[in-house]
């Protein structure tokens, strides 16, 4: 088969299409022959080499994809060849084929092409576990989402208003942020003009946000502490801003607030297995129903996967970079 190689790493050039070896599925993993992919952030970490790949997963790019089912390994049921599926991966994405654990396995929702459903995996179950089954946002609580017009933020903000959440996001234009507004978002704060602190305070009438997702990271640190309600929840799921910050314990603990960072790509099998079946259960309905949707911004040629890079490095995208394999365009 061929893939994604980076025999270098470096700028989006370090890129490479080759011949590889084809993956064999083995005890309770699948073989999925791969229509589609996605550009996100930990891709571009990887290319530029500071984001190996965990232990024993595949080396190439490529955290989900979707695709048909081309072989079953030992141990596995409820999955057979011909399935049409989409998948939460380690690596592997950016090639023809990838071997994936069963328990990462979800079925093209209802309605929904196979190509687009390359869009859902990764964001779906990172906004699930970290902003319900970690945080638990609940009905009428205002959850704040940094990255609105992001991949994860225009998926966060739907599935916030889906179970009856305040949504605010922040977006660094009038155009992304009127984008969050059609998905739903409540409160729009241009980061480049607005203080996202005194524009939450305004909106809860001084209360602050519940939750907040945040994919900054140590810049945002004390000023995401500072627009947190008391007994809120701030999760840190990325470091566009910085790995070391300074965190105020005294204004945490008269919050009575709570600090979580979390990965997707590393954990366990059966946390991750865990996480699926929670996204299968909550999150499929949702958009099997229409009331959640996959906002892809535009799809490039997996071939050509410079290109997605070069997309979403660039920040004026909405939503989801798709990368198309071949034979799918």
């Amino acid at each position: 088969m061929y893939a994604i190689t980076i025999p270098q790493p470096g700028g989006p050039e370090a890129l490479i299409w080759a011949e590889v070896p084809d993956p064999v599925p083995g005890e309770g993993e699948v073989l999925v022959d791969v229509a589609a992919s996605a550009v996100n952030r930990a891709d571009l970490l990887q290319r530029q080499g500071f984001y190996d790949p965990p232990p024993g997963s595949s080396p190439y790019p490529g955290l989900e994809c979707s695709g048909r089912i081309s072989a079953v390994g030992p141990g596995v049921s409820g999955w057979a060849v011909g399935d049409e599926v989409c998948a939460l991966l380690a690596g592997g994405g950016y090639a023809e084929k990838v071997a994936v654990p069963a328990g990462q396995l979800l079925p093209v929702p209802d309605g929904m092409d196979l190509i687009t459903a390359a869009a859902l995996p990764e964001v779906t179950a990172t906004v699930w576990s970290n902003v319900f089954m970690i945080a638990h946002l609940r009905p009428g609580e205002t959850l704040l989402v940094h990255g609105g017009a992001s991949g994860i933020g225009t998926m966060a903000v739907q599935l916030a208003k889906a179970v009856g959440a305040r949504v605010a996001v922040t977006a660094g234009s009038p155009e992304k942020l009127a984008r969050c507004a059609e998905l739903g978002a409540d409160i729009l704060i241009n980061y480049r003009e607005q203080d996202f602190v005194e524009e939450i305070g305004k909106a809860t009438d001084g209360a602050g946000a519940d939750v907040i997702l945040d994919i900054v990271g140590a810049k945002y640190l004390d000023r995401n502490v500072k627009a947190l309600a008391v007994n809120g929840r701030l999760a840190v799921i990325g470091l566009q801003g910085g790995v070391k910050g300074e965190l105020n314990l005294g204004a945490l603990l008269r919050k009575r607030a709570a600090v979580t960072a979390t990965s997707l790509r590393g954990r366990p099998l059966g946390e991750k297995a865990a996480i699926v079946a929670a996204v299968r259960e909550h999150v499929w309905p949702l958009i099997g129903g229409g009331r959640v949707q996959a906002v892809v911004d535009r799809k490039v040629p997996l071939t050509d996967a410079a290109e997605g890079h070069r997309a979403l490095e660039s920040g004026d995208h909405v939503g989801k970079v798709l990368l198309i394999a071949p034979g799918h365009a």
